[in-house]
């Protein structure tokens, strides 16, 4: 039988959010947990730019072929 978050049977503690929830209270959340946290949003800030500057390119050689 597959594990999964609703089988707690033994009382094992639940797994750690790997994501960040804006917004979200960090009351509870330990320095290192919230270093993880920040590092994480890094990253995804870093593939958000990527996917913009992607985006752009893409309509700048579209708009430069429509443009003959």
């Amino acid at each position: 039988m597959a594990n999964s978050d609703d089988d707690n049977v033994f009382g094992a503690p639940p797994r750690k959010k790997t994501t960040h929830e804006l917004g979200e209270s960090l009351d509870f959340l330990t320095a290192a947990e919230l270093r993880e946290r920040v590092e994480l949003l890094r990253a995804e800030i870093a593939r958000l730019e990527a996917a913009a500057v992607a985006k752009d390119a893409s309509k700048q050689a579209a708009d430069a072929f429509f443009k003959k």
